[in-house]
């Protein structure tokens, strides 16, 4: 796990909301990993890294199949939650999430 997704999960817990399954498989067939989930809730987040260094997630094809993922996430009942940096280190991030579990 990443320093950014530790940083977040540090958040979750100092906040008390409920403790998420990582990096967890969440479609029956596609291989495809969440970062954060809570299945009853039907909740995933997703810390989006290197959104300025035009890492995996920011270049076409990746964008792409990201796309793909969370529309399919959607389509299943999730609710989906994109984190970047900036977002997470300010506390918008969890702040979402606690709305989220109101």
């Amino acid at each position: 796990m990443s320093d950014l997704e530790e940083h977040l999960l540090w958040m979750i817990k100092a906040v008390e909301l409920p403790e998420p399954v990582r990096e967890v498989r969440f479609h029956p067939i596609r291989k495809w990993r969440v970062d954060f989930m809570w299945e009853k809730e039907k909740i995933i987040a997703e810390v989006e890294g290197a959104t300025y260094a035009r890492g995996r997630h920011t270049r076409g094809a990746g964008f792409e199949k990201d796309a793909e993922k969370y529309n399919t996430a959607t389509l299943m009942g999730y609710r989906v939650f994109r984190f970047t940096r900036s977002m997470i280190e300010s506390g918008q991030a969890v702040a979402t999430l606690e709305r989220a579990f109101e």
